[in-house]
């Protein structure tokens, strides 16, 4: 068994997963500017401690040691294949995915999959600092996303949320609308695997970081599956409830796992724990003060998916065009908002851009910013929605 775990974490098995699908490093590849290997996350990087430099004395990967490498592309099939299912595991999915789905296609089935997504989120980010396992050395391996070389490998958080957003859809679906139960199925395994299989071709995880992934998200579901109705009742919940649902996550961020060098991984926390926490102040919200009538939870029928029109569509397109925009304004309103505060209160110099990532900074405009846009996408959007005659 140990034999076999090493072998599914060796760089060597990602590296020659890339060469079979056309993709290799530039033969004039060498060292870094520092002289370590090109590529390899986890370097030491100056530190420093006070105002303007990183939270804890945390190292940090300066511009010159993040190498970027050279490569050469002989199969572009495989290369836009796997740089777009990457693509379904990052932020610029969820931003569009997760508020389409509440908008436009069902909020009882996106109540549920937004909170399981951060649930599953959170514990792959702080399984990842708690471990320290490094990502796939390189060289051999050719790293493609220069962001997270900075983050530990395991468990691969892209391999979690594309096995739980699929599954948790299916699940949730399954009793609610009539469609071939295989297809389905079909279409959350090819989804999970796209995703999976880009964290190898992008040189970001071992087979042991995608297999590890996987595997604690359906435990997780399996886990969590007796308590999704109460997820559907959480909107019910007594008053007190929005006052845990902010002081509870805020505690988790501000506590989050120290680590040596400074990676994004606990401001993406932040993120998400905050953007879930205001998903689910708006759901009270909204049925405390009756401002959005939500869907009850399961239809008298197993209802058919309605067919696609065009006005449909347009409809859709339009309604996550307002719900974008205000979203977006939102969202730079606070987080400027919120750092003039917090610059103002520390003394810390508004043009030091080092002092966000401390962390008396990084996590309260964090969360103050994504609670905000939490309650702004399922409150004032279809709020919106209705003012403007689209609902």
């Amino acid at each position: 068994m140990a034999e076999l775990l090493r072998s599914l974490q060796d760089s060597q098995l990602v590296a020659r997963f890339q060469r079979r699908c056309g993709l290799f490093p530039a033969p004039d590849e060498g060292p870094g500017e520092d002289g370590a290997a090109p590529g390899l996350g986890h370097l030491p990087g100056a530190t420093g401690k006070g105002r303007g430099g990183p939270a804890h004395g945390l190292r940090r990967v300066t511009a010159s040691q993040a190498h970027v490498q050279k490569y050469i592309v002989k199969n572009y099939f495989y290369y836009y294949l796997f740089r777009f299912s990457a693509a379904l595991g990052q932020e610029v999915f969820y931003i569009t995915f997760l508020p389409f789905t509440y908008w436009n296609v069902d909020s009882y089935v996106s109540r549920r999959l937004i909170i399981i997504w951060v649930l599953v989120m959170y514990v792959g980010q702080v399984a990842k600092d708690i471990l320290k396992w490094p990502r796939p050395f390189s060289p051999p391996v050719v790293k493609l996303e220069k962001r997270l070389i900075a983050e530990y490998g395991m468990p691969s958080t892209h391999a979690m949320a594309a096995t739980a957003i699929p599954f948790t859809v299916l699940i949730s679906t399954v009793d609610r609308y009539q469609y071939p139960f295989v297809w389905g199925l079909i279409v959350a395994v090819v989804f999970s695997t796209l995703v999976c299989l880009s964290r190898l071709y992008t040189g970001m995880h071992t087979v042991l970081d995608v297999l590890g992934g996987i595997l604690i998200t359906m435990i997780l579901i399996v886990l969590t599956y007796p308590a999704w109705t109460l997820i559907d009742h959480l909107d019910s919940a007594s008053p007190l409830f929005p006052v845990c649902v902010i002081v509870v996550p805020f505690f988790l961020c501000y506590n989050y796992p120290v680590s040596e060098y400074y990676s994004p991984t606990r401001a993406d926390t932040t993120t998400i724990l905050a953007a879930g926490a205001g998903v689910i102040i708006g759901f009270w919200i909204n049925h405390f003060f009756q401002l959005v009538s939500e869907p009850i939870e399961s239809f008298p029928v197993i209802q058919n998916i309605p067919p696609l029109t065009t006005d449909m569509l347009v409809l859709g397109l339009t309604k996550f065009t307002v719900g974008i925009v205000l979203i977006f304004l939102v969202r730079q309103l606070v987080q400027n908002l919120s750092l003039q505060v917090l610059y103002s209160w520390f003394k810390v110099v508004t043009r030091n851009k080092e002092a966000r990532r401390r962390l008396e900074i990084e996590v309260p405009y964090k969360f103050v910013t994504y609670t905000s846009v939490g309650i702004c996408a399922t409150t004032f959007v279809p709020m919106l929605h209705r003012f403007l005659g689209l609902l």
